[in-house]
């Protein structure tokens, strides 16, 4: 099979688009022929080496999370599934999607929403999990709260808005002037553009401060976060993982970090979201899995406004 593989930390110079042996199953594992997948920063992070000391230095390495397909095969163990079915999820850490067939273990998978196509479903799971378990778990969300999600019109911002919008919340995104539309789009009952006001800086206070882009922490928000309220960042720096444990522990004020979890039932309620026409998937750009070294060049700009979608076999 064709997959994307590297052999070395780097630039994106070091992904080859190569030849493969296809990955045999376990029990508990589907094989499915990958219609798609996307990009998301972990992918280049973990490229880049950053992540070496949770991926270690084996190589080579298929690198991508996110995958929607059809399944081919299963394990003797699977139950939920049979070949032939239209699927969505995520690999295993550190990857494996980066490639036109994948092993993928039953409870990382769901039925792919019947109104997405194999491209659109590629780019939910791991941003909308991310965004779904940070407001959800993390903020423990309860409607009529107010809501900021700082990086709103990126992966995880887009997905935060809507789930914190479809959970009866009082939204604020924060992005930048061209993207203001696009927010307001998506549901966000206000509207900040950082490149004119700094959100730590106004009057108005929330219960949860959602950093969906990790650029701000706790000290940064105190002010803006009501007395009882909940920061939550996507990137656990030195600084948010101090604050996190100081705070576990005294009254007031939160700080936590989401680690994105995939599994069935999760995936389960973001299918039902959008098939229920709660919440959207907007791509940015679509390249071919063999243009992976550009399609991470420009997630690494961070100028994506929604996803980066990598089709596998057309549809």
């Amino acid at each position: 099979m064709k997959a994307v593989v590297i052999r070395r930390h780097g630039s994106a110079e070091v992904l080859q688009y190569e030849d493969v042996a296809q990955p045999q199953i376990k029990p508990n594992q589907l094989l499915v022929k990958v219609h798609a997948s996307s990009v998301n920063p972990i992918d280049w992070k973990i490229r880049q080496g950053m992540l070496s000391l949770l991926t270690g230095n084996q190589f080579p390495l298929i690198l991508g999370f996110d995958i929607a397909g059809e399944v081919v095969a299963v394990g003797s163990q699977v139950t939920g599934f049979q070949p032939g079915d239209a699927v969505y999820g995520s690999t295993n850490f550190p990857g494996g999607a980066y490639a036109e067939f994948a092993a993928v273990p039953e409870n990382l998978i769901a039925s792919k929403p019947k109104n997405l196509t194999y491209e659109e479903a590629a780019t939910v799971p791991l941003a909308a999990l991310t965004a779904l378990q940070a407001l959800r778990d993390q903020g423990n969300i309860k409607s009529g709260q107010a809501v900021l999600i700082n990086g709103a019109a990126g992966g995880v911002g887009m997905f935060a808005v809507q789930i914190a919008k479809a959970l009866g919340t009082e939204v604020t995104g924060v992005c930048s002037t061209k993207n203001l539309e696009f927010v307001k789009s998506l549901g966000a009952d206000r509207v900040i553009d950082y490149t004119q006001e700094d959100f730590t800086e106004n009057s108005r206070q929330y219960d949860i401060i959602f950093d969906a882009v990790g650029k701000r922490s706790l000290s940064n928000c105190k002010r803006v976060l009501k007395p009882n309220g909940i920061y939550i960042s996507t990137l656990p720096t030195p600084e948010v993982l101090i604050q996190s444990v100081l705070t576990a522990f005294l009254p007031g004020q939160k700080a936590k970090f989401v680690i994105e979890r995939p599994n069935t039932q999760d995936l389960v309620y973001l299918k039902e979201l959008i098939e229920a026409g709660k919440m959207r998937t907007v791509i940015d750009r679509t390249f071919a899995l063999a243009e992976i070294a550009a399609a991470h060049s420009y997630s690494e700009s961070e100028r994506t406004v929604g996803k980066i979608a990598i089709v596998v076999l057309q549809d």
